[in-house]
């Protein structure tokens, strides 16, 4: 007797906590998008440099290509530029 009780309590309640959470969704789901928009769009984009091009490229350009300091060791150059040439080879 005091088993069914507990059962048919347990489904009443999780059946009002699902009707509470479902009348929150919304405003929260607007929240949540409001809350994203106040973001810059470069927040979620990829960490490449996007900028303008000079007319000779320097090594400052160059490394914010790269993603690399402008005093990166050779390797650390050549590993970068292969990173970057695998991910956008037409072959991929």
């Amino acid at each position: 007797g005091s088993t069914l009780i507990a059962v048919g309590l347990g489904v009443a309640a999780a059946g009002f906590a699902g009707r509470y959470a479902f009348h929150l969704w919304k405003p929260l789901g607007q929240a949540i998008t409001q809350t994203a928009r106040k973001f810059p769009s470069t927040a979620f984009s990829s960490h490449y440099y996007k900028g303008g091009f000079e007319q000779k490229m320097t090594k400052r350009e160059a490394s914010l290509i790269l993603g690399i300091s402008p005093t990166s060791a050779k390797s650390k150059v050549r590993e970068a530029h292969r990173r970057i040439m695998v991910l956008n080879h037409p072959d991929k």
